[in-house]
């Protein structure tokens, strides 16, 4: 046996010791061949001493009906009007935004806008709607959702940003046959943009 073998023999045999079971060291058999049955069940967690079992914590339930499965906080915004089944299909769009500038601020650069959509004050969406007359949209705003209903066309938009869902502007162009919606954003950080 050469030095090498004999090096690589003792270091497999300590590395077995250490990945086997601490109920194992019990016996004391220096034979590799009887650690291999617990070396094919371990892990990376079992590496070290023996962990104790923390206890089990169980989740407070609030109180209500027992039968329900999920509380009405979970459930996410906007998802009542999903509707999987409805064969109307989605029509094009297009999200914008704008901002108020005057010439102060494009020629002179007196205040801190920049041409970046957190310098945006409006979200413009313009969606296309083809055979469509004003009077067969229904259009319904909330604080992070856009549902627009017509007989042929279905959308569901979930907005990048809140908006002000009690002010806002719409307006069908019939000749494009487009709907533009501009909206106000309320974000959280817009008094530092627009101080």
């Amino acid at each position: 046996m050469d030095l090498d073998s004999v090096s690589s023999f003792s270091s497999l045999q300590a590395l077995a010791k250490l990945l086997a079971d601490p109920q194992e060291e019990d016996s004391d058999d220096n034979d590799f061949g009887s650690h291999s049955s617990s070396v094919s069940t371990v892990g990376p967690g079992n590496i070290g001493p023996a962990k104790k079992a923390e206890p089990t914590v169980t989740p407070d339930v609030k109180s209500g009906n027992r039968k329900d499965i999920w509380n009405t906080e979970e459930v996410p915004e906007g998802s009542e009007f999903d509707d999987i089944w409805d064969p109307r299909e989605q029509p094009e769009y297009e999200i914008l935004f704008k901002q108020q500038v005057g010439a102060e601020d494009i020629f002179l650069g007196m205040s801190r806008k920049n041409p970046s959509t957190a310098c945006c004050e409006d979200m413009l969406i313009k969606i296309k709607l083809p055979d469509t007359k004003s009077s067969d949209i229904t259009l319904d705003i909330q604080d992070k959702i856009l549902d627009l209903r017509t007989p042929k066309k279905k959308l569901l938009l979930h907005l990048p940003h809140p908006v002000d869902s009690k002010n806002g502007k719409a307006c069908f162009i019939s000749e494009k046959e487009t709907l533009e919606v501009t909206l106000r954003m309320k974000r959280e950080f817009d008094f530092i943009n627009f101080a």
